[in-house]
């Protein structure tokens, strides 16, 4: 579905999530009283209480931070400083803070637990401007990756995401207002893509942390053979093979994160491998986790900017090579999957015949 355009995103959509959050609030009661009564028809303790109560938190969120950004916005001269340096850093403290709050939610929400293997990227590489280089495994955890960014390490992230984020209204007004850049990479040449990114990552300072992901989506096996095959076709053998010996991460797609290395070299490249949420990335996963504890695994490797390779054929091994050794960290930690509980399934093929 394409992305409507800016004005009813601002003035339809948003005030529409305001209004219903108000409304799910005054109802909640009615609402849990429901989904205590349907428990008993699905497994899991508790399971469509907690999705319910945490869709309203959701909403509840998204909902108070739009009306402290409409706050800012007034503050700001109706939008006339809203890119000086003070508002700047305002919406860098609010994005901690309601970072923090979600992530307190997911913590109730998933019983989650959060551990940080190795040294944190600040140990390794202080007061130097970072490039932050994570695979993709669905939005829970690229959302603890930024939150350990600016609770944790006290960085200011700049983000490459797709369009298709913006759909959030909250998510759309504060990353906005911000120096994040937004893509759509089947609406845009190659080129074009790569001077988007070499912009946004123009200028880093000692806090900053550009962050990317070179995968372009989630894991699956479909996109996997897609994007071998679409190395196969190129002429790209070499890098088709290594991409063929990677069990949980896609082929990293090189020219944009080449074009951040080289808009900001004195940055050093942290690389990211992370585990736990990875099969929770829509409503129905969501669905299919809940209830159970969920913990979520991260490892940072620091590279200082006298170690990334110059040439680009030297880069895109280099590359390869880092990827093959996330892929094995995953390997290694990763948590087994979870089938359906036996009463459930015996429900659900009952239901088939």
């Amino acid at each position: 579905m394409p992305l409507p355009p800016i004005w009813v995103r601002r003035l339809v959509i948003a005030p529409a999530v305001v209004v219903l959050a108000a409304a799910l609030l005054t109802t909640l009661p009615i609402w849990l009283v429901l989904a205590l009564l349907a428990s008993p028809m699905v497994p899991g303790h508790l399971r469509v209480p907690r999705l319910v109560l945490l869709a309203v938190l959701y909403l509840l969120w998204d909902a108070t931070a739009l009306v402290v950004l409409a706050a800012l916005w007034v503050a700001s001269g109706f939008g006339f400083k809203i890119r000086s340096p003070f508002f700047q850093r305002a919406h860098y403290v609010v994005t901690g803070r309601f970072l923090a709050l979600l992530f307190w939610i997911a913590k109730w929400a998933l019983h989650l637990t959060v551990d940080v293997v190795g040294t944190d990227p600040d140990t390794a590489l202080p007061g130097r401007p970072e490039i932050v280089v994570s695979r993709h495994a669905g939005p829970g955890d690229s959302f603890v990756l930024i939150h350990a960014l600016t609770n944790w390490f006290q960085r200011e992230p700049r983000i490459v995401l797709k369009a298709t984020l913006q759909w959030d209204p909250a998510v759309d007004v504060l990353l906005n207002r911000l120096p994040n850049r937004f893509i759509s990479p089947g609406r845009a040449g190659t080129t074009t893509l790569e001077q988007q990114i070499g912009e946004t990552a123009t200028g880093l300072d000692d806090n900053d942390a550009f962050v990317i992901f070179p995968e372009g989506g989630n894991f699956t096996p479909r996109r996997r053979t897609s994007a071998i095959a679409r190395l196969k076709a190129r002429g790209l053998a070499d890098a088709a093979e290594r991409a063929e010996n990677l069990r949980h991460l896609l082929p990293p797609k090189p020219a944009g994160l080449f074009a951040a290395i080289d808009a900001a070299p004195d940055a050093g490249v942290v690389f990211v491998a992370h585990t736990g949420l990875d099969r929770m990335v829509t409503v129905a996963d969501v669905w299919q986790e809940l209830p159970m504890d969920k913990r979520l695994v991260m490892k940072f490797w620091s590279v200082p900017p006298e170690e990334i390779p110059a040439g680009e054929e030297e880069r895109v091994a280099w590359l390869y090579d880092w990827w093959a050794r996330i892929d094995s960290w995953i390997e290694e930690h990763h948590p087994a999957f979870r089938p359906l509980s036996t009463d459930w399934t015996a429900r659900r093929s009952a239901a088939d015949v």
